[in-house]
């Protein structure tokens, strides 16, 4: 059971004598507390089910794909992108605003993660390029993180709604964290997987190149013995 001991404190030995009211106080503030530990709970899985979801696109040679979402002014966006196959694992990314402004520009980017505020509401764009590929798919996988905008009341705030911000705000920043950690983790999984198919193909072509040597050595040896043999014999006249 979830309750601070300041709280008992407090009734015990501040509020008087124990006694059926003191106690049945302390049972309320108990559940008080198991309320918002539960309502705490729950406002974080809804921000990790609300949180960005990674996704995978294949952009064809001389192709470009876009993707759109609508943010509100005053909150941050994200993206967050890896080249998991094609060509030498680079992609150019554009990514602009709603009156066509280039917020960012890179090319031949074969990674990358990019947070900005949003400074007017409306549809940014995210596109991908593989223009400069002739004709090898690149496979991305990305992820467009858009975070809540303020709430705030209007007028000064009372205790409650203090409290109530607070508690969102812890919320956000935790969400974020474990958004972060989640990011990391998809990150750290492509690049096994990236590597592991590097690993791959570097020893299936060491295990053709040394079979290819083993029969090139069977050949000579096999030339070499036929030549010798062929030197060494005698030819009779008859």
């Amino acid at each position: 059971m979830f309750f601070s001991i300041s709280t008992v404190v407090k009734v015990l030995f501040i509020r008087g004598p124990i006694d059926f009211a003191n106690w049945r106080l302390i049972y309320n503030e108990m559940n008080m507390n198991r309320r918002l530990l539960s309502t705490f709970c729950a406002l974080v899985l809804l921000q990790l089910l609300r949180a960005s979801e990674a996704f995978i696109v294949t952009v064809d040679a001389h192709n470009e794909e876009c993707f759109f979402e609508k943010v509100e002014g005053g909150t941050k966006f994200g993206i967050t992108f890896e080249v998991i196959e094609g060509g030498f694992l680079d992609i150019d990314i554009k990514i602009t605003g709603p009156d066509n402004n280039v917020i960012h520009e890179s090319e031949k980017e074969s990674s990358g993660k990019f947070t900005f505020a949003a400074v007017s509401t409306g549809i940014y764009r995210v596109c991908f390029n593989n223009e400069r590929s002739s004709m090898t798919p690149k496979l991305v996988m990305f992820s467009i993180e858009v975070s809540d905008a303020p709430h705030r009341p209007a007028g000064a705030p009372s205790e409650e709604e203090v409290g109530h911000t607070k508690l969102e705000d812890m919320i956000q920043q935790l969400s974020g964290t474990l958004t972060g950690v989640k990011h990391e983790q998809e990150y750290m999984h492509v690049r096994d997987k990236i590597h592991r198919s590097i690993n791959e193909s570097t020893n299936s072509r060491v295990v053709l190149w040394s079979t290819f040597e083993a029969l090139v050595l069977v050949l000579m040896t096999i030339g070499q013995v036929y030549y010798l043999k062929r030197f060494f014999e005698v030819k009779r006249v008859v």
